[in-house]
């Protein structure tokens, strides 16, 4: 039987939801640490039988699993502090640091568990639908982190470092720079007084049409006409020099990305 029970170090965001997504498929939570034990303390509230730890002596632990779910970095200063069962597994949960962030972990069993999705403790999730990504450095870590991945998500995949990195990049892209951007229309649109309900059907048709039709071929507006008066107006209204050189670079990009026939 592979291993089923689990600690967690940290208790952000990504800890917040995949820690009682664990434990209500079966891996049950024994521990949970965290630099603010009201943290850990709030956590361990959304869970059945978890305690908190008060530090990282792991050495009595029952849990097989430890989960690293700290800011990138943080996780070798834990991964070098932390004392853990004989033949444990501890894995990190980042998009963009390596799996060898635990080379100096007192384990053979290293691994990554990173969830592609954007956390937040205010916004549920569905673990179903998210990928679970998959790295480890040896067979039985593999099975063991594979075996969890598919108690929790209908979409689990072996990738390594180097293409982790890649997709998390592109991650960023699509998720955090697109989210900034939809808060800089808020704030033009705020200037204004106007509502920001004004844009919420374009911002869905945008994203849907995207993922129907891909993004090459959903991409409209005046940079990919060429249409450079409409830039020089927006240029014109545009009052912040760094928003007017973030436009400015953005355009260009888009205008040499699709030069007219």
């Amino acid at each position: 039987m592979l291993p089923n029970k689990v600690s967690f170090i940290g208790s952000g965001n990504l800890a917040w939801h995949l820690a009682p997504a664990l434990d209500n498929a079966g891996y049950a939570v024994a521990e949970v640490f965290s630099q603010k034990k009201a943290n850990a303390k709030a956590l361990v509230n959304r869970l059945y039988q978890a305690e908190v730890k008060a530090d990282l002596d792991f050495s009595e632990s029952n849990s097989d699993i430890f989960i690293i779910a700290v800011s990138d970095d943080a996780i070798e200063e834990v991964a070098r502090e932390m004392v853990i069962p004989d033949a444990a597994i501890v894995v990190h949960t980042s998009g963009a640091s390596s799996i060898g962030a635990l080379e100096y972990t007192a384990t053979d069993n290293i691994g990554v568990f990173y969830p592609l999705q954007t956390f937040s403790k205010n916004k549920n999730v569905e673990f179903a639908e998210i990928p679970i990504c998959i790295e480890s450095n040896n067979d039985y870590t593999e099975d063991t982190l594979m075996a969890m991945a598919k108690a929790i998500s209908k979409n689990s995949v072996k990738i390594n470092s180097k293409h982790r990195k890649a997709l998390h990049l592109a991650a960023v892209f699509a998720c955090n720079f697109t989210n900034h951007c939809l808060r800089m229309s808020e704030d033009i649109l705020k200037k204004e007084k106007l509502s920001f309900d004004l844009l919420k059907p374009l911002i869905g048709e945008t994203i849907n049409k995207s993922l129907s039709i891909g993004p090459s071929n959903a991409q409209t507006g005046p940079a990919k006409r060429h249409d450079f008066e409409t830039l020089d107006k927006h240029l014109d209204y545009i009052e912040d020099e760094e928003l007017a050189e973030l436009y400015r670079l953005i355009s260009q990009h888009i205008v040499d990305t699709y030069p007219l026939d």
